[in-house]
This record gives structure tokens, sequence and C-alpha cells, in this order.
């Protein structure tokens, strides 16, 4: 998942962002002449323009040490880390860096081969980890060696083809070297004897790592310079009606439609022609609650929902009018956020409301979901097919919003007279102030503020919102940091 947002300098130092190189180098005289440090500027724009960092999975088999791996990349101790097997049992991700790239590391419950097999849901997990991951490390415990759980794992890489580097734990000394050497059996290529534990050799195991991680990571959607559809990901709670809805767009029956909830278990894609324009749509299995408890098909559909949603560019968010606003609804809005997708809130079964729930419905919405009040909403009805034409142009709308930027010209005007007519708030006898900014990505649209002092949440909040209202960022998420300048004359430890 990755967007080619910015004009790249490929032959260049450092990441510009979606600055040009003129641009950039305004904005960094502008920066110094405010007094901030011009290497945590430079930091701030990559930071923020980069988009989605490359993503490396660390998976292996219970008890080999993969926590302890993490947390010896990360270079802290973050990963739960027990001297007993299925400690981890979710995925857990963290940011790491090594010889001055950034990637994402994410830690993985084991692999347990019990009496329902591969399928277990910690086993899906870290199988749903290998599809969104960019590379992977394969760890086996060397002082064991391979075992059927290790050969049923490489099987999975092999039909993965992603690329893999392979660990071979818990080699402390010379003597265990020719432990590792046994691994080379598992044809993944040569083995690298590391001790997470002390760090041995983890250094030319990350150098190897590097090799196998691109630059950015793979780009998974149409739109954005390889051409083709852009993805549409319908997700919602089960039996919201997503297959319902996917059949009415396309204008006959391609996907099974059952009252039975979970009816449909892997993402459905199907290229559908609306308004003159071809979409790639992807009809998901529902999200159900408490994810980590489930087994078996349930729990592997919800993952499948997760990576059908990393790949999209808009998300289709469908709920059920007709009850309440479920917590389940809630999460799933906060993934598609946190995904950072283009968004639309399509309101299903509409037809059937009387004017009470009409009424209460709209309180719930203003009440669950106002952290989405942004995103364009359509009421609709999958059965009936009413009011579908709307669907396409709020897609387009949340897509528009998602690919917008600024110049930072126009930006540093409309802050510098956003702040003027509403300066933040005096705390303890000082008042921060928004000094200058710029738009360092999109897809979604990334800022970085600089300021004064520290800026409240509040505040930020009121930035965001006018920054909506001016430049019309409708159906997206918007991501704001803010940068502090430090006291002049005051040295960084």
């Amino acid at each position: 998942m990755n967007d080619h947002i910015h004009s790249e300098d490929s032959g260049g130092e450092h990441d510009h962002g979606a600055l040009g190189d003129a641009e950039y180098t305004q904005f960094m005289e502008l920066a110094a002449e405010e007094g901030f440090d011009l290497a945590d500027v430079e930091g701030a724009i990559e930071e923020a323009g980069h988009g989605p960092l490359p993503v490396l999975a660390v998976v292996g088999r219970p008890n080999v040490g993969k926590s302890t791996l993490v947390n010896r990349i990360i270079g802290r101790r973050e990963a739960v880390v027990e001297d007993k097997p299925g400690v981890t049992r979710d995925r857990v991700t963290y940011e790491a860096e090594w010889a001055g790239r950034r990637f994402k590391v994410v830690d993985t419950g084991g692999w347990e081969q019990d009496v329902l097999g591969i399928d277990a849901s910690v086993a899906a997990q870290a199988e749903y980890a290998i599809e969104a991951a960019d590379a992977v490390v394969f760890v086996v415990d060397a002082k064991v060696g391979a075992t059927d759980t290790d050969e049923a794992v490489v099987r999975l890489l092999r039909k993965a083809g992603k690329p893999v580097v392979l660990c071979a734990n818990k080699v402390d000394g010379q003597s265990g070297e020719a432990d590792a050497a046994y691994l080379w059996s598992l044809g993944l290529g040569e083995p690298h004897p590391v001790s997470a534990l002390h760090g041995r050799g983890t250094g030319d195991m990350l150098d190897r790592v590097l090799d196998a991680l691109p630059d950015a990571p793979r780009e998974s959607f149409g739109g954005s310079g390889l051409g083709g559809p852009r993805r549409i990901a319908l997700i919602g709670r089960p039996n919201v009606g997503k297959s319902s809805l996917l059949n009415k767009v396309a204008g006959e029956e391609r996907v099974v439609v059952n009252e039975l909830a979970g009816t449909t278990r892997d993402p459905v894609d199907e290229l559908i022609e609306l308004g003159g324009v071809t979409w790639k749509f992807v009809d998901t299995a529902g999200i159900r609650k408490r994810v980590h408890l489930q087994q078996g098909a349930d729990y592997y559909a919800s993952l499948r929902t997760a990576a059908a949603l990393e790949k999209a560019e808009v998300a289709v968010i469908l709920i059920d009018a007709s009850e309440s606003i479920s917590v389940q609804d809630q999460r799933i809005v906060t993934m598609a956020v946190e995904a950072g997708r283009a968004i639309v809130v399509a309101y299903n079964k509409w037809d059937t409301l009387d004017e009470e729930r009409r009424y209460y419905l709209e309180r719930e919405i203003d009440t669950e979901l106002g952290q989405v009040a942004w995103a364009p909403r359509v009421n609709v009805s999958a059965q009936t097919g009413r009011h579908m034409e709307k669907l396409v142009p709020a897609i387009e709308t949340a897509l528009a919003g998602w690919e917008t930027r600024v110049p930072t010209g126009r930006l540093n005007a409309f802050l510098g007279e956003l702040v003027a007519a509403h300066p933040h708030p005096v705390r303890g006898g000082k008042q921060p102030r928004i000094l200058f900014g710029t738009q360092a990505g999109t897809k979604p649209p990334r800022f970085v503020l600089f300021a004064s002092g520290f800026i409240e949440a509040g505040y930020r909040r009121f930035i965001e919102r006018r920054l909506r209202e001016e430049f019309d960022f409708d159906g997206t998420p918007i991501h704001i940091s803010v940068r502090v300048r430090e006291k002049r004359g005051a040295k960084k430890k």
C-alpha cells in the first residue's frame, strides 16, 4: 500500500515529501529565519511525506524468540517477552530504523498445529501479517532445528511469494553455527545465525532485511501512476447488506446473498462500470466483535477484511439504519480512518425506517459517529436500489478530498489569517503561535505545522476543521503533526 504522491528526488539525499525543489528551498529558508533546526524540519517533512512505511513481518512457531528479536530490532523492550509459548496472541506493530531507513515491524503470535491445524486463530493472524507485509523474517530455533510446523510455514511463505530472510535464532557462539547451517534444508536460502537475546548477528541480518524491503511499500491500488480502476472496499459488520449492495450496483447477481450472517468468507473483486467509469469493488466478509477470540473461517474473514481495506483507496462503510449504531460499527469506522482511506458512509435499509427511527438515527449519528462528520453520506436501499445513483458522486467527492494538496504559500497565508483572527489561548502566561506549515503528503492529506510552543489538542482540532472548510477536504482523514521550536540557545541532548 503506497501512494507515489510526491515528486521523489530519487537522486537526492532527502525526501521532500510533496514539495517540489523550489518550494522546498523557500520553505527551508523560512524555517531558518524562524530559528528552527533545519535537520529537524527536514526530518519532519520526510516523516510526514513518506506515506506508509514498508512493512516487515516477523513470523515463526511459538517460543522461537520472535518478540525478543523484535525488541532487538526496534532498540527497546516493548514486545512482550515471556519464556512460554503463545504470549503474543495478536499482531503488534512497531516502527524501526536501521542504517538510516525506517520501516514497520509486525510481531506475530506463533504458529500452533493443534486440532484445528494451521487454521487456528493465532496462525490466521500470522498469515494475514504475511499477506500485508512487504518482506518477512522467518525465525527458527537453531538449537531445535526445523520441525514439521516450520515446514508448514515454509510452504505458506512460498505460496505468498514475499521476500524471506531466514533467521536462525539462539546461536550464542561458534558452536551454534553448525546448527544454523542445517537450516539450509528449508530451501529459503542462507540462514542468518543470530542471538536475539544478546544481539549477536542481528546487524548482518538487518542489512539483509534492508535488501529485501522495498524503499517504499508496494503499490496495491490503481489510479496512482500504475493506472487501472480505483479500488473500493465495502466494509461493515455481518449481514448489513454488503453483498446485496454489490449485486445492485453491478445490476446482476454476482455474489451469494443469504440471510445467514457471514456467507461471504473471502473478498470478491468485481469490476463494475458506473457513470461511465470502471471501478473495482471489493466485497468483504463482515467484521465481528472480539476478533481475537474467533476461530476458523470467521476469524480469518476478519483479517481478510482488514487486508481489503489496506488495498483500497475508498472505504464505503455500510451501516444498517434499521438498527442502533453499534460498537462494531464504530470500530469499523475507526479502522478505515486509521488506515487513511477516503471514506463514504452508506446507511442501508433506509426505505424501512419510520419517522421515529429516523429521528433517533440522526441523534445516534451525531453522538456515535461524530469522528467522521466530514465523510459524505448516502441513504440507500441495497434491496430496492433507492439512491444508488448518489453513491458514485459521494465516492468521487471523497477521492477528490483525499488527493487534494494545498500549495505551501497558500497554506501559510491561510494560517496567518487564522492565527490572527483566532489566536491560541494563553496558558501559564504564554501564548504559543503556529508560525508556518506545509502539506507534506496526500492520500490522505498530511500536514506539518511549526509552532513557538505546545499546541493544545482542542486548537489542533479547530485548525483541522477550518482546513476542511477552506480547502474542501471532504471524505478524507487529515493527519496534522506539530513541531515546536526549541528555545534559542538550547542544545540538543
